[in-house]
């Protein structure tokens, strides 16, 4: 006997859904939590970068401060010496000059290289750096497991967007900085007490 096309059992189409113990759906889960580590071994990128360079930063913030009373005050200082030995009838004239054009060299110097402001520019990209390496560990350690790959990766181009504009902005740090900064996190500068005190 014949069979016609409609007497003939087909199997339903499943357009790409399989078994979900070891098909499409479990891929897809995979890729999704293979997306999230990857995002979370990004925000930790992102937070070490951060660290380092607002430890830099603040390195280089000290310097110009100490930089400004290495100069200002000998300035200030030859300049009232200058004034005083003015005052002095005999050989007080030439003494009061030299001291001036010292006082007025010092000044000058203070003036080009412009440590105080070098200062709080230092200061305040380290402390924008502080703010995307908080920003980072919140992402990471709260946020990203109720996050969907999808924001997770809105959330950490957000981020690295921050952090590209800060790096556009700040004075590059100086070797010496580095080593004050790798220094000061070696003895412990950036671990907070809770980090050292274990989970229960």
């Amino acid at each position: 006997m014949e069979t016609t096309p409609g007497d003939t059992e087909t199997a339903p189409t499943t357009h790409g859904l399989e078994d979900p113990l070891g098909g499409t759906a479990a891929s897809c889960a995979d890729g999704g939590e293979r997306r999230l580590r990857s995002v979370d071994a990004e925000f930790r990128r992102l937070e070490e970068s951060a660290m380092w360079s607002a430890q830099c930063q603040f390195e280089e913030g000290k310097r110009w401060r100490a930089t400004h009373w290495l100069l200002g005050l000998p300035a200030t200082l030859l300049a009232a010496i200058a004034g005083t030995t003015a005052l002095v009838e005999s050989t007080g004239a030439t003494a009061a000059g030299i001291l001036a054009l010292l006082s007025a060299g010092l000044g000058a110097v203070l003036t080009t290289v412009n440590a105080p402001q070098r200062a709080t520019q230092a200061i305040t990209a380290a402390n924008a750096y502080l703010a995307i390496q908080t920003a980072a560990r919140q992402h990471r350690e709260i946020d990203l497991p109720d996050w969907s790959p999808v924001e997770a990766r809105a959330a950490l181009a957000a981020l690295t967007t921050r952090r590209d504009e800060q790096n556009a902005t700040a004075e590059p740090p100086s070797r010496r900085a580095y080593r004050k900064a790798r220094a000061n996190m070696g003895a412990g500068g950036q671990t907070y007490s809770v980090d050292r005190t274990p989970s229960p």
